[in-house]
């Protein structure tokens, strides 16, 4: 287990833990933007919003083209996708073991004391 590739919802997950990406992300959810419109909003250096980038394209969740002297990053809403669909995986599990369990307590004799 220890020399293998990270799972593709691995590296999404990692690459939305930072607040840098996490707003590239939302402005990108608005529609394509170049390397600087993306930049413009940040105090940091160039270098430093390409290797966010870079993470975001390894991930999965960007994907960029370049086109002369411009790089247009776009996302990618299939991968959004699969993150979607993990946590409403999980969520629907939770809701089903919590409506098991209002049915036990519902099921309860009427003298026992239920909050406690």
């Amino acid at each position: 287990m220890l020399n293998q590739p990270p799972e593709p919802l691995d590296l999404m997950f990692q690459a939305l833990a930072d607040p840098t990406r996490r707003r590239m992300v939302e402005r990108l959810s608005r529609g394509s933007a170049s390397v600087s419109e993306l930049a413009e909003p940040f105090k940091m250096s160039l270098p430093a919003i390409v290797q966010h980038l870079q993470v975001l394209e390894q991930s999965g969740l960007v994907t960029t083209r370049k086109v002369g002297r411009v790089r247009t990053c776009t996302i990618d809403t299939g991968a959004l996708s699969m993150a979607e669909k993990w946590i409403n995986d999980r969520r629907v599990g939770w809701e089903h073991r919590l409506d098991r369990l209002g049915a036990f307590l519902d099921a309860l004799p009427s003298g026992t004391d239920k909050g406690k």
